[in-house]
C-alpha cells in the first residue's frame, strides 16, 4: 500500500520560508511523477507543483513560479517542496501525491495515491 506523509507544514511570516517533504512507501517510487496540491478553506484543491519520474521536468502553478522549488531524491522515496518569498495567499493545506504514471499531468486524476495534507499557515 502507498500512503505518502507529508512533514514541515507550519506557520510563517509573509516573506518567510517552509521546506515541505513527502516521504511515498513502496519500491517502485522513482517510476513516478509526484506532485503537490493545496487547498484553502472555501476552495478547490488545486495543482501547486508537479515534478517527472526521474526530476527532469517540472511544472509550477503561475503564482508559486520563481518562489516555490520542487524536487526528489529517489533513494530516500522522497519529494521536497521549498517554499520561499511566502505570501498570505499561500496559506493552505498542501497535500503530496503519487501520480499514475511517470510523466507530468496537472490535473487531480493524474494522481491516484494521497496525503493526508499539512497546513501551511503565512501571517501578514
Amino acid at each position: 500500500q502507498v500512503q505518502p506523509v507529508e512533514s514541515g507544514g507550519g506557520l510563517a511570516q509573509t516573506g518567510g520560508s517552509l521546506r515541505l517533504s513527502c516521504a511515498a512507501s513502496g519500491r517502485t517510487f522513482s517510476n513516478y511523477a509526484m506532485g503537490w496540491f493545496r487547498q484553502a478553506p472555501g476552495k478547490e484543491r488545486d495543482v501547486v507543483s508537479v515534478i517527472n519520474w526521474n526530476g527532469v521536468s517540472t511544472y509550477y502553478k503561475d503564482s508559486v513560479k520563481g518562489r516555490f522549488t520542487i524536487s526528489r531524491d529517489n533513494a530516500k522515496n522522497t519529494v521536497y517542496l521549498q517554499m520561499n518569498s511566502l505570501k498570505p495567499e499561500d496559506t493552505a493545506v498542501y497535500y503530496c501525491a503519487r501520480g499514475v504514471g511517470s510523466a507530468l499531468s496537472t490535473l487531480r486524476s493524474g494522481f491516484n495515491y494521497w496525503g493526508q495534507g499539512t497546513q501551511v499557515t503565512v501571517s501578514s
